[in-house]
């Protein structure tokens, strides 16, 4: 089975998960990068019903934004629901910008606060698709095709869907309540490699951000601290972005 046939039934067996035990569609997540352009096509030669998710985080490049609305106008000429959330800190709307005074401290590797409140809160009690990839960092190498996912990382948890769907035990049921109240999560493209990635967003003409044009191999928050050195290039191309 070739790669793209193979995350299409990831997607398809997910979407069937979602409408049984949620009663809802599955949630494509989008952020605007090439894994989540990637992940997006696939979702609609999927032919399953699906939204499409976007955590505004507020420190992405214009071109970042503009390509997301620029997707997400099409979507909608296309029927498909698409929602851009922005984020929200103690009950009150937020920004990077807001969240480092408060709290006291720009994000670091070790201490990434921002993730959990700017790109992490979306979709509460769903079951969503990522663009996660093994290839992407020796942290990933440990996510599965299937996961529930925890308030930390010991609690997030590999499990076999296909077991799950063919079980009809006390088990499954207990199971089922535990699913409604977490996020459920599929990575169809979870095996593929930068390489995989590129050369289907060639074949298949997928549209990109700008910013891979201008030299970038990632599309994200600038000046994020998981860059290390890469990230001072960001802040010469986006001043304002360093000034705050």
């Amino acid at each position: 089975m070739d790669k793209e046939k193979k995350s299409i039934e990831r997607i398809k067996m997910a979407s069937e998960m979602s409408l049984h035990h949620y009663g809802k569609p599955l949630v494509c997540t989008y952020s605007g990068g090439k894994d989540s352009d990637v992940i997006l096509e696939l979702f609609k030669r999927s032919e399953i019903p699906f939204e499409v998710h976007n955590s505004h985080t507020t420190a992405d490049a214009p071109q970042t934004v503009q390509h997301i609305r620029k997707v997400f106008r099409a979507l909608e000429m296309q029927g498909i629901p698409c929602e851009i959330e922005k984020p929200t800190y103690k009950g009150k709307r937020t920004s990077m910008w807001e969240l480092i005074p408060q709290k006291l401290m720009p994000p670091t590797r070790l201490v990434r606060y921002c993730c959990s409140v700017l790109k992490e809160t979306g979709c509460k009690n769903r079951y969503i698709g990522t663009g996660v990839r093994w290839d992407e960092s020796i942290a990933r190498s440990d996510r599965g095709e299937f996961e529930r996912l925890g308030k930390t990382k010991k609690e997030t948890e590999k499990f076999d869907a296909v077991m799950l769907m063919n079980d009809n035990t006390a088990s499954r049921r207990m199971t089922e309540l535990c699913m409604r109240k977490n996020k459920m999560v599929v990575n169809p493209i979870i095996d593929w490699t930068h390489t995989d990635v590129w050369e289907y967003i060639h074949s298949e003409h997928i549209e990109t951000c700008e910013l891979y044009k201008m030299g970038y191999d990632r599309v994200g928050c600038i000046g994020c601290p998981m860059m290390g050195k890469k990230r001072w290039k960001e802040f010469a191309d986006f001043p304002k972005y360093k000034s705050l």
